[in-house]
Order: C-alpha cells, then sequence, then structure tokens
C-alpha cells in the first residue's frame, strides 16, 4: 500500500463524514456512517481496481463502472414512494454523489474531491431553506389553482 492510498482513504473517511453529518442532522436514514462507509468502500474498490489492472485502463474503467451500478441499487433502496409523493430522493443523490467522491479520493484527485464535497454542502446546507420555500410556494400555488377551478366550475 502506498502513502498516497492512505491519504486517499483519510479523505474519503473525512468527506464521507462531513456529508454524513449533514444527512443525520436532517434526520436522514443514511447519515454519518453510512455515508462514510460508502465513501470509503468507493476508495477501496478505486484503489484496488487501479492496482489490479496494472495500468490497463480498461479494467480500471470496467470495476469503476461497476461502482457507479452498486450505488445505483443503495440508492434505490433509499427511495420510498408513499401517499405523499416520492421521498428520499435527495439522500440517493447524496449517496450517488458520495461514493463519486470515494472514487476520486481512490484515484488520487483529491482537489476534486475536496472541492465536490464543498459544494455538497453547500447544496445540503445553504439550498435547503430555498428548497423548503419552493415547496411551500408551489403548494400554495397549487392549491389556489384547484380553488379557482372548483370556484369557476360552481359558478357555470
Amino acid at each position: 500500500m502506498h502513502h498516497y492510498d492512505l491519504l486517499g482513504m483519510f479523505l474519503a473517511v473525512v468527506f464521507g463524514a462531513v456529508i454524513g453529518a449533514e444527512r443525520q442532522l436532517s434526520g436522514k436514514a443514511a447519515g454519518l456512517r453510512t455515508n462514510i462507509l460508502i465513501c470509503l468502500g468507493a476508495t477501496i474498490y478505486t484503489i484496488v481496481s487501479r492496482e489490479m489492472g496494472g495500468g490497463q485502463t480498461d479494467s480500471i474503467t470496467r470495476i469503476a463502472a461497476q461502482i457507479v451500478s452498486g450505488i445505483g441499487f443503495l440508492g434505490a433502496g433509499a427511495i420510498i414512494q408513499d401517499r405523499g409523493g416520492v421521498q428520499g430522493l435527495t439522500t440517493a443523490a447524496t449517496i450517488w454523489l458520495v461514493a463519486s467522491i470515494g472514487m476520486a479520493c481512490g484515484a488520487g484527485f483529491y482537489a476534486l474531491a475536496s472541492v465536490a464535497t464543498v459544494f455538497a454542502i453547500i447544496v445540503l446546507f445553504a439550498l435547503a431553506p430555498l428548497d423548503q420555500w419552493l415547496s411551500r410556494f408551489g403548494k400554495n400555488h397549487h392549491l389556489q389553482k384547484h380553488l379557482d377551478e372548483q370556484h369557476n366550475s360552481h359558478q357555470l
């Protein structure tokens, strides 16, 4: 194992923890430990694929593609459909993103992983109030439109 592999694994734990902490604070099922493990796992798979591939690009890309497919199953498990609509899409998208950050860590793209983590935190923390406001606005707008339609149908 190389020192840069240890650095990649360390960063994966840190970046997964930062994003996972936000998810945990938001009360989501995929919280701190889940996001750390996803990020670390993707890192390890990327390191293993690089080492096993011995520089052969096709081997590395095949394993990377399988990481993406496998993460899709985890994300699908986070999505729940109920009477009120679909829930868990942000959690599923976060799982998908955290895996990509882990892959970047495993590939040695530390700056990319760092910037992606910062952007993720901005989206998850800073845009949450805007998301809530838009949801309320959309529901109120939809309700008002429905009430107007009912009112117009009674006047006929």
